[in-house]
């Protein structure tokens, strides 16, 4: 039980994938642009090989740089975790940059070490980046496992311009002891802690770190770098408890998002939309051509609407008061003037690999994909992944006059949908119209 025990923090099932049927192909159509995957390796300072993807706009924008965001995956990801992200920011002028960690995926090494040598390989990945004078500022986005790589190395870096991080664990040692109890292991608290000692000693003779250097509640008091954080509500693997921890002792600008699903569920489209507020704010995009958003803008226009579906309306706000959003020079969006919604790719497997923990749920694949007979998928992309979608009733619907059978729980269901569908809708018309918001700077 010992070894199951060691080989689950630092050898947990690792993702083999074929990337040119998990990721984003070569060359690509996101919401009327087209971009290029370039798949490039980078060596960490332990002499590692590691595999990495960039989603960059094809042609890339003259005398432009354009932001960036880092993906770091969870303890039994790769770099296919990065797809939802690459349709979230791609089309705001964001690039995405994306890595299998050491130990993860298609890279070198044996072990992962949950955040201590993972924050090496991403300073390794920054230190590309700022020589790419293409790129304007950087940003992390990090879930389980890649959350903490991000407190841990932002703690180090403070030029970085914002993280987001969801589902992060606030110290390993007691996360350990609480999985204990989730997993029903029954022995005495004394036994437990002798044998986490030893697994102590293993781990540092295979992995070459020490499980307690790895404390979030440590760094989280000197990191000054705004902050979203995220959580499931139904998370038994790293409960919602350490994201509050961090939160509390966490010394930047910061907000907290708690949300339905459990550790390795899809994140709710508001999730996803209060990411793209956030990360328009403290990155600051270069806009979109005025085409694109004049014709996205009617889809999103939708007056006044009140905030609920389990998520508090202060919470919307101050994500969208982080950061500080300038007028941006306008870029070419589509030089043949044609706008597209959607997003065709000829391969039916690809998808996010939906794993960032080996123990948890199984994800869910990526939504809102149709599958047609010639094998070709279509991803309907506005300015984020919608989840769902409205369709106008049939006349003859309209016509008809049916007694409406339905209970007080449906009918509660329903007006809670509506209003979360609202929020998502009013979010991205905040994005399209550049409303101008100040931050307060941390002393």
């Amino acid at each position: 039980m010992i070894d199951q025990f060691i080989n689950f923090v630092i050898r947990p099932p690792r993702a083999e994938y074929n990337p040119d049927q998990y990721l984003w192909e070569k060359n690509f159509t996101l919401a009327g642009r087209k971009f290029t995957r370039q798949d490039l390796e980078l060596r960490n300072s332990r002499g590692h090989t590691l595999r990495c993807s960039h989603y960059l706009p094809s042609p890339f924008p003259a005398d432009t740089s354009l932001p960036c965001v880092v993906y770091c995956h969870g303890n039994s990801g790769c770099r296919a975790d990065a797809n939802e992200a690459a349709v979230i920011l791609l089309p705001s002028n964001i690039t995405v940059f994306t890595l299998d960690f050491s130990g993860s995926g298609l890279s070198d090494g044996n072990y992962v070490s949950l955040g201590w040598h993972e924050r090496d390989d991403l300073k390794v990945v920054v230190s590309y980046l700022r020589k790419n004078e293409q790129i304007s500022r950087i940003g992390l986005w990090g879930r389980s496992m890649g959350a903490v790589t991000s407190l841990l190395y932002g703690a180090e870096d403070p030029s970085i311009a914002g993280m987001v991080l969801d589902s992060a664990f606030s110290n390993l040692f007691n996360l350990m002891m609480e999985l204990v109890d989730v997993y029903k292991i029954r022995l005495p608290k004394f036994t437990v802690k002798v044998a986490l000692q030893y697994m102590r000693r293993v781990i540092q003779k295979k992995a070459k770190f020490d499980i307690m250097d790895i404390n979030a509640l440590k760094v989280a008091p000197k990191t000054f770098i705004p902050a979203l954080f995220g959580h499931a509500k139904g998370d038994k693997f790293i409960q919602p408890h350490h994201s509050d921890l961090i939160s509390v002792s966490y010394a930047g600008d910061k907000n907290m998002i708690k949300f339905d699903g459990d550790h390795n569920s899809t994140r709710p489209q508001v999730f996803y939309d209060l990411v793209s507020v956030f990360f328009h704010n403290v990155l600051h995009p270069p806009q979109v051509s005025p085409e694109c958003s004049s014709r996205y803008e009617k889809y999103y226009d939708l007056g006044d609407l009140q905030v609920d579906a389990g998520i508090e309306e202060n919470s919307v706000l101050n994500v969208a008061r982080m950061g500080s959003l300038r007028k941006p020079s306008p870029l070419q969006d589509n030089p043949s003037g044609q706008i597209e919604e959607c997003c065709s790719y000829t391969s039916s497997n690809r998808e996010s690999w939906g794993r960032c923990s080996s123990l948890g749920s199984v994800g869910e694949p990526f939504p809102d994909c149709n599958v047609s007979n010639d094998n070709e998928v279509t991803l309907k992309v506005l300015a984020t992944p919608l989840r769902t979608s409205k369709h106008a009733p049939a006349a003859a619907d309209v016509k008809k006059d049916k007694k409406k059978v339905s209970t007080a729980s449906k009918k509660s269901g329903r007006d809670k949908f509506e209003k979360l569908e609202a929020l998502s809708q009013r979010l991205r018309l905040c994005i399209l119209k550049r409303v101008k918001h100040r931050r307060n700077h941390s002393s």
